[in-house]
């Protein structure tokens, strides 16, 4: 794997956003926009989390491959490996990992092929700093208490859960 394809995310700003050492949870952010990875990647580690960076799914794939995470954010349109497709990798491997799709066209065709995909949140873009942060730590919530499951996004756009209502 080339060093520009993973990339630790204090190097993102040229080792001006140093990673937390007390962080909790390591999260994987894949984007070809730099400008999104980067930025996605600093302000989750602004937030105590414990970040890497990839280019592509094909540069993720290895990641997942060789390190341990507990949240995958993904966009979808990407060379080499779409984040739906790294998302069936790493399904076909029973890699259990929770995954955030972030991206600006809901790949609707694939989601409906494909139902196994087991997506815990979808985030469209253009996203803000706080929706990005909300759905993040609902994701993780949800895994480190397996009692709170996280409901299956309803559609593209948020809306609030019925999960917990009583009728």
């Amino acid at each position: 794997m080339k060093d520009s394809e993973l990339l630790q995310a204090g190097e993102l700003a040229g080792g001006a956003v140093p990673s937390p050492a007390n962080s909790s949870h390591r999260i994987l952010v894949v984007d070809d926009d730099p400008y999104i990875c980067q930025l996605s990647a600093e302000v989750l580690i602004r937030h105590g989390y414990e970040v890497d960076a990839a280019a592509d799914g094909a540069a993720a794939w290895e990641a997942l491959n060789a390190g341990n995470y507990d949240l995958l954010i993904t966009d979808n349109n990407m060379p080499r490996l779409t984040g739906v497709e790294l998302v069936k990798k790493l399904r076909a491997a029973r890699m259990a990992l929770p995954v955030i799709l972030a991206t600006g066209k809901l790949p609707t065709e694939a989601l409906a092929q494909t139902p196994s995909l087991q997506l815990a949140a979808m985030l469209p873009k253009p996203f803000a700093v706080d929706e990005l942060l909300d759905t993040v730590k609902k994701v993780l919530r949800a895994t480190d208490n397996p009692r709170e499951q996280l409901a299956p996004p309803p559609n593209w756009r948020s809306q609030p859960s019925a999960v917990g209502l009583r009728l």
